[in-house]
């Protein structure tokens, strides 16, 4: 158990010393630090290292990876030398694939992605796939937890109905989450932290709203108050 608050900040930064930066200042506050696809590719596996350093926070590889399931296995090898906690994969990539991946990374918090956050209705219309939102990610939720998936990421607005679909055993992650007042940004499908927490999500992935602050420890603290003040549970030093 941590006495960190469940918020995973996202460290889109643009170069390896900007998120190696912003991760020293958060990390007193909160539990974990998503490093995002543009950052490994730019990087490597030397991200990882300079954010981990010796701060304790468990680290967020969000890769979402979405291949047939020889190449998801394959993936999931290459990043073990840096001990991801949690990892993602795409579960519309099918069952095989989120299960290559469990396979492939035992001692790795395995997460199905839903439904991105940034889509809504119409989206899944246009690129052909059943809708609404919250049917479409009760269907993948249940798919990945099924194939072996110990996390999931969903928005905020189908975290309950997902909490209440795969019981108490899955970490429910949950990006578009914004502070009251707050832009949008590119997020479709948004709610405060409390709200959030309130549905029963794990981990909030915030990360525009504490990297973008002028201090981004001071956001970071103060976003963790609340979650602090309300949450019944936490994923402590495992997954979250």
């Amino acid at each position: 158990m941590t006495d960190r608050a469940p918020i995973a900040v996202a460290l889109d930064a643009p170069d390896l010393d900007t998120a190696a930066h912003w991760a020293a200042l958060v990390t007193p506050h909160v539990s974990t630090l998503k490093v995002g696809l543009e950052l490994y590719l730019r990087y490597g596996p030397e991200v990882v290292a300079s954010v981990r350093g010796g701060r304790g926070a468990a680290v967020f590889l969000d890769l979402k990876l979405h291949d047939i399931p020889a190449t998801v296995a394959g993936a999931a090898r290459s990043v073990s030398r840096v001990r991801p906690d949690l990892l993602t994969v795409h579960a519309a990539a099918g069952p095989a694939a989120v299960r290559a991946a469990v396979d492939a990374l035992p001692e790795t918090t395995i997460v199905g992605v839903t439904v991105l956050t940034s889509l809504d209705d119409a989206d899944l219309a246009r690129i052909g796939m059943a809708g609404p939102v919250g049917d479409a990610v009760l269907r993948l939720a249940a798919l990945a937890v099924g194939a072996g998936a110990r996390g999931l990421v969903c928005s905020p607005r189908e975290v309950a109905a997902v909490r209440a679909e795969v019981g108490p055993d899955v970490t429910l992650i949950t990006p578009g989450v914004r502070p009251p007042g707050q832009r949008r940004d590119d997020q479709a499908r948004v709610a405060t932290p409390e709200e959030a927490l309130r549905a029963g999500a794990d981990l909030l992935v915030i990360g525009r709203p504490i990297t973008a602050a002028a201090d981004p420890g001071a956001a970071a603290a103060a976003l963790a108050a609340a979650p602090r003040r309300g949450l019944a549970r936490s994923p402590g030093g495992g997954p979250g």
